[in-house]
């Protein structure tokens, strides 16, 4: 039933705007024109609102299960998280970057005018990726000064790296293994991101998040972690940072929502040159603080004020997905933290969700963030299976100038409608959290829509012997489907 209704006003809305759209081309005559969105994958929506998202309109753009008019033998690959999107400029339409997290790759697909997915590719397979790929983040002249540059950070122990893949990369490089940034360190990292360039005016900074459990062998467990060159553009020859507390607590829990702490980044020497290893003891000696696993971090858009206002979050762990590990947070947490003005190596911190206040119904294990001018929209990987988990994975709308937060939109099971659970749930998995957010982008001002928004879906109960090898390396055999999203009515 909901579904149907749902359709419908997804099919009013988009002859609405098929309507508007051709208005405007027949009297602009101009490049980039409005695009006409529809449902162009054959898959079904797998998000819905939530009654406090309001009336959002849902377009789904591609899936594992589509055939590409001009790449008949590509398949979308599994767990798309980290992307990119914007104009091809060869031409018109769109051109869209992945991560393909399980499968170690990056896919590149071409767009029309509409949205409308032609041709697919892969840039980088799992040979040439080497480690997980998860979050990542696209630097381009007009905003970071420097590109465009797609960083993603490997995610597979505590010597992975991040990669600088170029926009136009080859696909016969695919394999390719040396394009990786050491001097932004090693480490079992999320996302690597550079502060727009009128954040701090001739200086690269990048702040890079750390998704690493606390252990005996990593005692330093997660971290914040900066590279900071004073020279635009430069990724090889800055100096290494991690997040620390003025007086060096380095306990994450010993931080409360409600108050600010004053931080700093403490210098790593000569990081560029050490293994993942001695990064690791090294932050550990200095008593950076220790989050449990910071999965993501972006920075809020708008002005040189905005943009050093940087929200990350730290997941959480659990031993038995019902008791904390002493010290370290659970159910998970957002941060704020602003940088000073003056000196980017100083600033405040402060906790501004957390999901042990209403264990369960608040925030459960975040994973991605995407902010914007006045929200941050926060996804959740609730795939931990915590006991006392209420809801499957939401998105969560954080005001910025508020401080208050709501869930806006969760996923779609439709665990009782027969034929669809068959499909996408094989397996019958009736756990709450089967399915969780990848990246999600605001990509409003690239299509000429207000209010639009690109979101990655990790659908795990979704396997098909087709979706095996989908960059062709032949070195990972998961089975998964994946799917991303058009979402339309989200406030910025």
């Amino acid at each position: 039933m909901y579904t149907k209704k749902l359709y419908t006003r997804v099919g009013a809305a988009a002859l609405a705007l098929s309507l508007l759209a051709c208005k405007k081309n027949e009297n602009s005559g101009k490049w980039p024109v409005i695009p006409v969105l529809n449902a162009n994958s054959a898959t079904p929506s797998m998000i819905r609102a939530l009654p406090e998202g309001g009336n959002l309109l849902m377009y789904p753009l591609i899936s594992s299960e589509d055939v590409l008019t001009e790449s008949p033998s590509f398949v979308y690959g599994a767990q798309p998280d980290g992307a990119a999107f914007f104009r091809n400029p060869e031409g018109k339409g769109y051109i869209m970057l992945n991560n393909h997290e399980i499968t170690q790759s990056v896919s590149r697909v071409y767009l029309d005018e509409d949205l409308k997915p032609t041709k697919g590719e892969y840039i980088v397979d799992a040979e040439g990726g080497r480690w997980r790929l998860c979050s990542a983040t696209m630097a381009t002249p007009a905003e970071h000064g420097f590109g465009p540059l797609f960083l993603t950070a490997g995610e597979s122990g505590e010597e992975s790296m991040v990669h600088g893949i170029t926009a136009n990369a080859s696909v016969n490089d695919r394999k390719v293994k040396d394009r990786v940034l050491p001097a932004l360190g090693k480490a079992s990292m999320e996302n690597a991101v550079p502060l727009p360039k009128q954040a701090f005016p001739g200086k690269t900074i990048v702040i890079v998040g750390e998704d690493q459990s606390p252990s005996t062998s990593h005692q330093s467990a997660g971290q914040i972690s900066m590279y900071l060159s004073n020279s635009v553009g430069d990724l090889e020859s800055g100096k290494f940072y991690q997040l620390a507390r003025v007086n060096r607590d380095p306990v994450e829990t010993n931080m409360v929502r409600g108050n600010a702490y004053d931080v700093e980044f403490v210098e790593i020497p000569n990081a560029k040159n050490m293994t993942g290893k001695q990064i690791n003891e090294a932050t550990a000696a200095a008593n950076a603080i220790r989050f449990a696993r910071v999965e993501d971090v972006d920075y809020r858009k708008g002005s040189a004020s905005n943009n050093r206002e940087i929200y990350f979050v730290a997941t959480g762990v659990s031993s038995n997905r019902i008791d904390p590990v002493p010290g370290f947070t659970m159910w998970g947490r957002l941060y704020k933290l602003v940088l000073d003005a003056a000196n980017p190596l100083k600033g405040k911190l402060e906790v501004v969700m957390d999901g042990s206040v209403n264990p369960g119904k608040d925030v459960v294990n975040p994973d991605n963030v995407c902010a914007t001018e006045n929200f941050v929209y926060v996804q959740e990987d609730s795939d931990s299976y915590y006991v006392n988990n209420t809801h499957d994975a939401y998105i969560w709308q954080f005001d910025c100038r508020s401080n208050n937060y709501k869930a806006v939109i969760t996923m779609e099971h439709r665990r009782d409608d027969n034929a669809f659970n068959s499909k996408y749930n094989p397996s019958n998995d009736r756990r709450l959290g089967t399915w969780e957010f990848g990246a999600m982008l605001d990509i409003s001002d690239i299509v000429n829509l207000p209010n639009t928004f690109m979101i990655n879906i990790h659908p795990h109960t979704w396997t098909n012997d087709k979706f095996r090898n989908p960059d062709g390396s032949g070195l990972i055999s998961n089975r998964e489907g994946g799917q991303t999203i058009i979402v339309r009515g989200l406030p910025r």
